[in-house]
């Protein structure tokens, strides 16, 4: 069987390192997302692990789905993330009966004052920075595609006009892992051009419920500091991708997501039986891009292997289709990703 990574078989040339300037810009990314846990942990209990993905994704300028039974406040969650970074939020409930326009808006016919009738662009609300697409897959497919093109593209089409998007913009997409009846799930490729799969589970312990209590059944929640402004956040997303990355991190990643490849050579056999399909090349982009954000984050000036690890169960998750013998072992893509980076330390 081929190794997961072995240090010995790769190139240990060391990357570019930052400049002064830059080491200077994760230095100051990092107190900045010291305060932003602290802000968003005034009115959110528990969820750190969530809140650093959602970092990760928004310096990284991805998108991510938010898995999650209801009232695990991920609305709150990323209504106060839009809050602390001064950015415009939208929520978009997808609804069976949503059409394209809904989303990206349309033409509308409005009196110029003159006694003349002009059409003008009415914005939908996509055009903001923080999009929560609440319920993704109860929309049918044709609104979906309107909301992943203004993902992969950063623009809409609308009555035959382009309209770019104005940066930073980041999409929130939730669905509900309880109720599938009467919805539209989404392909697996457009389920790729998701960054994150981050799921978010119950509180983890009774006085977090206790805390969550305390803190919504009192006075109004408390109103958050703005940390920077969308002009520092793009200066912010620009620096995350000038972070190092050594050659063996890359070596890493390519295999990691090659081995989710029943049909290829590297992948283990216990996995051919279990995994329909694997993950593509853009698993390894966002790999990197996610482990060089998460390294900035934490105030690294080169990514880590722990970077990569870290990252890879929210990357690869929704990019790995089990077999029905998986399911009937009662295993899931998240097992599989997770038993395949253990293996990748075993190999070390």
């Amino acid at each position: 069987m081929t190794q997961m990574y072995d240090p010995a078989s790769v190139s240990n040339s060391a990357p570019h390192t930052l400049s002064e300037d830059d080491v200077q810009g994760v230095d100051h990314l990092r107190e900045a997302y010291s305060r932003l846990r602290e802000e968003l942990g005034r009115v959110i209990v528990g969820q750190r692990d969530v809140i650093e993905l959602l970092a990760v994704c928004l310096f990284a300028r991805g998108h991510s789905l938010l898995m999650g039974v209801p009232g695990l406040a991920k609305t709150l969650l990323v209504s106060k993330l839009a809050e602390t970074m001064s950015l415009r939020f939208s929520r978009i409930q997808f609804t069976p009966d949503l059409m394209p326009m809904d989303i990206t808006g349309t033409d509308i016919l409005q009196d110029t004052g003159d006694g003349r009738r002009t059409f003008e662009f009415v914005h939908g609300p996509v055009f903001a920075n923080v999009v929560l697409a609440d319920e993704i897959n109860r929309a049918p497919p044709k609104t979906q595609a309107a909301m992943l093109e203004a993902m992969q593209e950063g623009r809409v089409t609308a009555v035959g006009k382009t309209f770019t998007l104005d940066a930073p913009f980041l999409v929130l997409a939730t669905q509900n892992p309880v109720e599938q009846e009467g919805t539209y799930p989404l392909p697996e490729a457009q389920l790729d051009r998701f960054m994150f799969l981050i799921e978010l589970d119950y509180p983890s312990s009774e006085q977090e419920e206790i805390d969550i209590a305390r803190s919504t059944t009192g006075d109004a929640l408390p109103t958050l500091d703005h940390l920077m402004d969308a002009a520092e956040i793009i200066r912010h997303q620009d620096l995350v991708r000038r972070i190092p990355v050594p050659d063996h991190i890359y070596t890493y990643a390519a295999r990691l997501v090659r081995r989710t490849r029943p049909n290829h050579p590297d992948a283990p056999e216990w996995l051919k039986p279990l995994v329909a399909w694997g993950a593509g090349p853009r698993a390894v982009q966002n790999l990197i891009l996610g482990a060089k954000a998460r390294a900035a984050l934490n105030g690294s000036y080169m990514v880590r292997l722990e970077d990569v690890e870290e990252v890879a169960a929210p990357v690869l998750t929704h990019r790995v289709i089990t077999t029905f013998a998986a399911q009937a072992e009662g295993l899931d893509a998240k097992s599989v990703v997770r038993r395949l980076v253990e293996e990748a330390d075993t190999d070390r």
